[in-house]
């Protein structure tokens, strides 16, 4: 329900992100031009139209179960075969793909064991199955800022590095194991965002995306407040431009032949 929200109001809170890991995870998993690839929880599409300047959008399919993403994703990527649906039942047939990926899905998923079995699926023998997601506890600087400074204010806080099932390595590889994939590898994936000033790191909070958004506009105002301030404090009270690092964990599996 918390990605529920308009296609820029992500792009505000995290497509600055995903824009610039998507590339990343395409040369992770080792996509080829003349793949014809599934994005499984596309969002507004970042990873779709990365695969689509690699390899044409009439090679590039898209899911996600959000219509006023998917809207976004269709109109960014004219000519991808774009589908409404969750991850745990995608709408294709068994052995449809070259490759399936997912960017900052697995733990959104209500099942990620079902849908990294669903992916593995409409997958061929030998095709790839891919994916990242954020290291949460250590690795991505703008949701570690927030919630160390929500904790410090609230002991009831929510706080992703403890809540969020696949965040490491071992996570992942786990997952891709369950799922019956073979010669899986996992590694490391990181980028950088860069902000105009504070209040563009902090006004994509004030909009309800993702979990950090929910809590933040489930606050009174003067608590919202001082999270802004703690927050500010926390990065070093910023008077102009800046730029945050964040890393992912990124696994591939081969569906066996």
């Amino acid at each position: 329900m918390s990605f529920a929200t308009t296609g820029d109001a992500y792009d505000r809170y995290m497509g600055r992100y995903s824009i610039r890991l998507a590339p990343v995870l395409i040369e992770f998993a080792r996509i080829e031009p003349g793949a014809k690839v599934l994005d499984v929880g596309c969002g507004p599409g970042a990873l779709t139209r990365a695969l689509a300047d690699l390899l044409g959008a009439d090679h590039v399919a898209a899911v996600d179960p959000s219509q006023s993403l998917l809207d976004v994703c269709a109109e960014r990527v004219p000519g991808a075969d774009v589908r409404l649906g969750p991850a745990e039942s995608l709408p294709w047939a068994a052995g449809s793909f070259d490759a399936a990926l997912s960017q900052l899905v697995v733990n959104f998923m209500s099942d990620a064991d079902g849908g990294a079995a669903e992916m593995r699926r409409v997958v061929r023998p030998g095709g790839t199955v891919a994916s990242c997601t954020w290291d949460y506890r250590d690795g991505m600087t703008m949701l570690r800022t927030f919630f160390d400074a929500a904790k410090a204010l609230d002991s009831n806080a929510p706080d992703e590095g403890r809540t969020m099932p696949f965040q490491a390595a071992d996570d992942l590889c786990g997952l891709w194991e369950r799922a019956g994939l073979e010669a899986i590898e996992t590694g490391p994936l990181t980028v950088e965002a860069a902000y105009a000033d504070f209040d563009d790191f902090w006004e994509p909070f004030t909009l309800g995306v993702g979990p950090g958004g929910q809590y933040c506009i489930s606050l009174s105002d003067d608590a919202r407040r001082d999270l802004r301030e703690e927050c500010r404090r926390r990065l070093g009270d910023p008077a102009g431009p800046f730029t945050l690092a964040a890393r992912a964990w990124a696994v591939r599996g081969r569906v066996p032949v």
